[in-house]
């Protein structure tokens, strides 16, 4: 892993991003608060839940990095999971009531067959248990309290499931997909579409755009006197943007809310591409979009 010694900050201001293993039985929020006690900052925030019982990568974002966690959690998501197979619960995991028990009689052949079917831009119905809100409320405390709310399904879009293991009634699975996809759901599905129904018996994200499971840090094993050693700077959010360097001019325009279309900045730019804008000194000022209206920042990160 590559150590970030150089930060964009002062003594007072921690600001980066940690790319955190969670483990299981803790949530998220656990993580930033561990965070933000070994940081001694105030501005710390996670980059998409991990349910408590799931583990793996969990991006932590400090100080002005903040502003990064739209865009590191818009990114694709990757995520090893179990399917149980016979089972269904009220939660589509492990954790849940049991609703149904049935017999599994499918073939290897059919489960790689159906699996195979739901790669591509689908339709999803969210878990009841899930932090998305009916009026207000989270839907896990409306289902707590025995009440189901119809859900309208979403789209989402799997983008590869690699089956790594079927030893029936378990089907080990790696999935990349887009961001708002359940797993959960995934697992659910797939139980019906067998016939048999499925559950969700493990999760493990490995990557979270950039940020991936090989790269990332034990939570357990961050404490006060290493932590600055994990912070990468926050433009390394966004290495997968193509970098511009803009001089003192543009610099001030872009940084004042001014939508560039001088030729001399944007005749080479892809409509509707992202880009880190760095000035001379290659100090990373923000993000910009470029489109019909010309270059324009969407986060000042100075």
């Amino acid at each position: 892993m590559t150590l970030n010694k150089e930060n964009n900050q002062d003594s007072k201001e921690l600001c980066g991003v940690i790319n955190v293993y969670k483990p299981t039985g803790i949530t998220s929020f656990d993580v930033v608060r561990k965070i933000k006690k070994l940081s001694r900052q105030k501005k710390v925030g996670h980059c998409g839940t991990l349910d408590p019982e799931a583990s793996g990568v969990l991006p932590v974002c400090i100080g002005r990095a903040t502003k990064a966690i739209e865009f590191i959690m818009d990114d694709f998501k990757i995520y090893e999971a179990q399917v149980k197979l016979g089972v269904v619960t009220d939660t589509y995991d492990r954790e849940g009531k049991i609703l149904e028990e049935n017999s599994v009689n499918v073939s290897e052949e059919k489960v790689v067959e159906i699996i195979n079917s739901f790669v591509g831009e689908i339709q999803q119905v969210p878990p009841m248990y899930s932090a998305l809100k009916h009026n207000g409320k989270k839907l896990y405390e409306l289902a707590r309290q025995g009440i189901e709310i119809e859900r309208e399904p979403r789209k989402v879009t799997i983008y590869n499931i690699e089956i790594i293991n079927i030893d029936l009634p378990i089907i080990k699975i790696l999935v990349k997909c887009s961001k708002g996809t359940y797993i959960r759901s995934l697992c659910y599905d797939i139980g019906k579409a067998l016939g048999c129904g499925a559950m969700m018996w493990s999760l493990e994200r490995y990557g979270t755009g950039s940020f991936l499971k090989e790269d990332s840090i034990n939570l357990d094993d961050l404490t006060e006197n290493n932590l600055k050693d994990y912070v990468l700077p926050i433009e390394s959010t966004f290495k997968n943007y193509e970098k511009l360097v803009v001089d003192e001019k543009f610099e001030k325009l872009l940084v004042n809310g001014v939508a560039i279309k001088d030729s001399r900045m944007v005749k080479n730019l892809v409509d509707s591409s992202y880009y880190t804008i760095f000035n001379k000194e290659n100090l990373f000022i923000g993000i910009a979009l470029y489109n019909d209206i010309g270059l324009k920042l969407l986060k000042v990160f100075v």
